[in-house]
């Protein structure tokens, strides 16, 4: 989709369709009133027949409205102004957005962009509205030999702002925004792909391809690289698996050399059955998802480079399938994993930490300022927070301040949850360093506690995605997040936010 920025009133657009909105209880915006007073009262009289009350969610259209330059007008309901706030902002927005892809219209000016919403400027609501109308409009249908064509879909969408003195901030806004969503759809696509084509080589070669085209460095390590570095605890995972698994790396660099990157480290188990410890069968389709942290830092290194932001990134991702097979990893076994700790592995389907650990020590040999992992680790975090927020853990307060920050200002929302020793004592093995398990409550926290002994060299947070990468159900796919987070995050951290 093609964007673009404009200051103007909105009776004077030459489009397809002019977006505004209108309040509870028939209150129409400024936007709305410049229309009305152009037509004569014209929109007001519909309004004042009961046509459109203003509740979020509702639309109506119309046609030849007197006194515009455009085919049509959008009325859009915001619900109650005082009640207008981020979340108000962008189903405005997604409602919008999607109405527009089915009326016809292959250009629209929108004016919802210059509502006001509390405690935002004018770039977040031009960052948030290219973000959603990407999103709104994204497809996934690639393996469908009859695809369900949009009879005339959105081509262009111009955003408007109020004052002339906002077009340079609106305009580096929409650049940001364009590129989050890229890598929103990037991740998505990961994890929409079906198993049997994103496999661990898929993903590699993958991530060799954006380095070709964005200019990255790319180092992509085999079983018998992994083997020699002491990765066991990794390759403990893969040992069931025919695909072979991959180490990949990646690495941005916008600042000097010398400058310590961030590093994003993602879970890449492109199917998790489980193995020995074998998942049931409803729903493990579902699994093709559990490489969307790995998908979702990928998406966040390509929108970073697209961005051109002044930081150095490195991203690492273990690949691997976890399936059950003659040479499969057992319940109680015991590995060493590359930091030389041992593992008494008592449940293989606790394999996302049996991987990330291992990656956590890689991330060592980049003397890293900040290292962010990123996984659909546990379903105890889904039972905790459900879809709606990532769960946050971190070694220092400071960084999951920034980061709760981040995804406030994204609206991809995390909560920080609880990392305190008195939970390291439910890993502890009779027969190793530690278990991979901790029992069945406080599961998330477990799993994070686990993680934490192999970031002891740096500034650490974890973010377990399981709730909030992927929904079920008619809407069912990956959602992309916490794509929008992370580059939040980065942007501030390359002082690109106010």
């Amino acid at each position: 989709m093609e964007f673009s920025i404009k200051s103007g009133s909105p009776e004077k657009q030459r489009s397809a369709c002019v977006v505004v909105g209108v309040f509870e209880s028939r209150k129409l915006t400024l936007p709305a009133e410049l229309l009305d007073k152009a037509g004569g009262g014209y929109i007001g009289d519909i309004i004042r027949r009961g046509d459109m009350e203003g509740k979020s969610g509702t639309t109506l259209l119309l046609h030849n409205v007197p006194g515009t330059l455009c085919d049509r007008v959008l009325l859009v309901g915001l619900g109650k102004e005082k009640d207008f706030r981020e979340k108000e902002f962008g189903q405005a927005i997604r409602t919008a957005v999607k109405t527009l892809n089915e009326t016809g219209a292959f250009d629209a000016s929108i004016f919802l962009t210059e509502l006001a919403v509390k405690k935002r400027d004018v770039a977040w609501r031009i960052r948030q509205t290219t973000i959603i109308a990407l999103d709104a409009t994204y497809r996934f249908d690639q393996f469908k030999s009859k695809k369900d064509e949009v009879r005339r879909p959105l081509r262009k969408l111009t955003l408007g702002v109020e004052r002339r003195n906002e077009l340079t901030l609106a305009e580096e806004a929409l650049a940001q925004g364009q590129a989050i969503a890229e890598g929103m759809a990037l991740a998505k696509d990961l994890g929409n792909l079906p198993p049997n084509v994103c496999n661990p080589a898929y993903l590699a070669t993958r991530a060799q391809a954006m380095a070709g085209e964005l200019g990255l460095n790319c180092e992509i390590l085999e079983r018998a690289d992994m083997e020699k570095l002491g990765m066991q605890s990794l390759l403990s995972v893969a040992n069931g698996a025919h695909q072979p698994p991959k180490l990949i790396v990646l690495g941005y660099q916008g600042a000097r050399s010398g400058e310590k990157p961030l590093v994003l480290v993602g879970k890449g188990v492109t199917f998790d059955t489980g193995g020995i410890s074998l998942k049931p069968a409803a729903e493990m389709d579902e699994m093709k998802y559990d490489m969307c942290g790995a998908a979702s830092v990928l998406g966040t290194i390509l929108a970073v480079a697209r961005m051109k932001l002044s930081l150095n990134l490195t991203v690492i991702i273990p690949a691997t399938e976890n399936m059950p097979g003659g040479n499969a990893t057992r319940p109680g076994d015991i590995v060493t994993s590359m930091s030389g700790q041992t593992i008494e592995i008592l449940n293989t389907d606790a394999e996302g930490r049996l991987i990330l650990c291992d990656a956590l020590s890689y991330a060592e040999r980049f003397e890293p300022d900040t290292v962010i992992d990123v996984a659909t680790l546990t379903g105890a975090c889904v039972v905790a927070l459900g879809g709606i927020a990532s769960g946050l853990f971190a070694n220092k307060d400071g960084l999951a301040r920034d980061l709760l920050e981040a995804g406030d200002e994204a609206h991809d929302r995390a909560w920080h949850m609880p990392l305190w020793d008195d939970y390291q004592e439910l890993l502890k093995s009779p027969f190793a360093d530690m278990a991979n398990i901790g029992g069945r409550y406080g599961g998330a926290i477990t799993a994070a506690c686990f993680l934490s002994r192999f970031t002891k060299k740096f500034d650490w947070a974890h973010l377990d995605i399981a709730g909030t990468a992927w929904k079920s159900g008619a809407d069912k796919g990956a959602t992309g997040r916490p794509v929008p987070l992370l580059t939040h995050y980065l942007l501030q951290r390359a002082g690109k936010l106010n």
